[in-house]
């Protein structure tokens, strides 16, 4: 992996810590865990690298940031661990088969559809701005009741086997473009599966740890590796404490104000992506 700007400068490592921050606090308060930010990034940073190899570095420094995150939201009790266990199970074939697909991927079909797949999903949230989920999905889901470390109390249904379908396609997305898969789920989560949109972010960063792993080691199988493991380190040592400062902040944030954080990022990404490809 050869960068594109101040090739060989120790600033170029410093640069890489400040993306790790950014993204480990946007990524972390929005529950994408960050891939969706970080992909891009390292295709501006990294012309000409083969998908594989970018998608392998995306999935590892995401991996550290879910874990990161999610012993966070722990601490905060935030985390649906009956259903996140659940859709997790789904998840994982799903991004074995997206690894696996991504060899005969071209690198600007690649960046094509990562850009359309954002742009349709601002789409889907921008048509739909209010939090409250159509219940039609939810009229047959199993009630769910959680008290968080403050006090406060969360009541939803969800529909798991709807959750559970959604999950296997989230996995495929997430292994084949690098991405974690929590760009598909958090959406999913609040506006077809009725979770609160703080419980969604927090249990959407739980799955992404087994998600991005199976991704890691899935790679490691298919291509004998991650790319470049140096980058990685750099990029962990901002995002691993920006991780915590994410899921800290959220906390504090309301959760209309997370959703549009989540719609800016994906529209600005995925115009960007499209004019690239």
């Amino acid at each position: 992996m050869e960068p594109v700007i101040l090739a060989g400068s120790p600033f170029f490592y410093i640069i890489l810590v400040a993306i790790g921050l950014v993204i480990g606090v946007y990524g972390t308060l929005v529950g994408l865990g960050g891939g969706v930010i970080l992909l891009p990034v390292l295709l501006f940073l990294f012309p000409g690298t083969p998908p594989e190899t970018l998608t392998g570095v995306s999935l590892s420094v995401v991996f550290l940031n879910a874990f990161s995150g999610t012993l966070a939201y722990v601490r905060q009790r935030r985390i649906d661990f009956r259903s996140g266990m659940l859709f997790t199970l789904a998840t994982i074939p799903g991004t074995v088969v997206g690894v696996w697909l991504l060899r005969y991927v071209p690198s600007s079909s690649f960046r094509l559809v990562f850009g359309a797949l954002l742009i349709g999903v601002s789409l889907l949230i921008f048509l739909r701005p209010q939090l409250e989920a159509p219940q039609l999905f939810s009229k047959r889901g199993t009630e769910c009741a959680l008290t968080d470390s403050s006090g406060k109390h969360f009541i939803y249904r969800v529909n798991r086997m709807l959750g559970t379908g959604i999950s296997f396609f989230v996995g495929f997305i997430a292994g084949l473009l690098g991405i974690g898969g929590g760009v598909i789920h958090v959406p999913a989560m609040v506006y077809l599966l009725c979770f609160p949109v703080h419980v969604a972010t927090a249990t959407s960063h739980f799955i992404l740890v087994f998600t991005t792993l199976t991704g890691v080691l899935s790679h490691v199988v298919f291509y004998s590796g991650i790319g470049d493991w140096l980058v990685v380190i750099f990029l962990a040592l901002g995002i691993i404490p920006g991780a915590q400062l994410g899921a800290y902040l959220s906390r504090r944030l309301r959760g209309n104000l997370i959703v549009r954080l989540l719609t800016v990022a994906l529209v600005i990404l995925g115009i960007r992506l499209l004019f690239r490809s």
